[in-house]
Formats: C-alpha cells, structure tokens, sequence
C-alpha cells in the first residue's frame, strides 16, 4: 500500500458551549489548527503518484476561504470539536479524492483528533 500526507495550517477560534461553566475550552479561544491528509493506494498512475500534490491546493483553498481566521461556531452547524472538524475535513476530501484514507486535525502540539474509517474486513 502507497501512502502520502500532506500538512495544511490555519488559525481559528471557537467555542465548546455544552462544556460546562468554567471549562476553559466552554469559553471564546483560539488554535493554529494543522490539518494532516492522508491519501493511499495500492496503485500509482502513469506518473508514478497516488495524486500529484498539486491538486491537493483546492483542498488548501478551502481551508483559507472557509476556515482559516473565523470563528467555526460559525462556519460548522455542527459542534466545532477537533474530532468533528477532522470528520468534516475528512467528508470534504473523500468527495473530491477517493484515495483519501484519514484526516488528523492537531490544535496543538501535544493534542489532535483523527478520523479514519473502519477499514473492510
């Protein structure tokens, strides 16, 4: 099996509203979200890519017209957790590349959420 990952980055805030009062994260804050794409394949095209990473740009233009510098309470209808944005990414991407296998979403250093599917037994 081939796999490649790209990284993407933006800043956002949120707000986790059924937390409750006092939780630091029930609050208004902020992250430099980095979002990792996985993609793989058993097989690469003629050029000897599982998808040549240029293509992956629009998902970057994605992030930068509908996420990057707003507030995801906002932009998501649904609660702007890591894992839901990493599930959302993930959604957004495989539409676009079959080949996309996960998504980790990290909203700092030393946290981060990923979907990946249950693969076909």
């Amino acid at each position: 099996m081939f796999r490649i990952c790209k990284e993407f980055h933006f800043c956002a805030s949120h707000s986790l509203e059924t937390l409750p009062q006092g939780h630091k994260c029930a609050g208004l804050h902020g992250h430099n979200y980095i979002v990792y794409l996985e993609l793989e394949s058993e097989t690469l095209d003629e050029t000897g890519f599982i998808i040549d990473f240029h293509e992956l740009s629009a998902f970057k233009d994605y992030i930068d017209e509908t996420f990057d510098h707003r507030h995801l309470n906002e932009v998501m209808d649904i609660p702007p957790t890591t894992e839901n944005v990493a599930y959302h990414f993930y959604t957004w991407c495989k539409a676009r590349w079959p080949q996309t296998s996960a998504v980790r979403v990290s909203e700092t250093p030393k946290t981060w959420a990923e979907y990946r599917p249950k693969s076909a037994a």
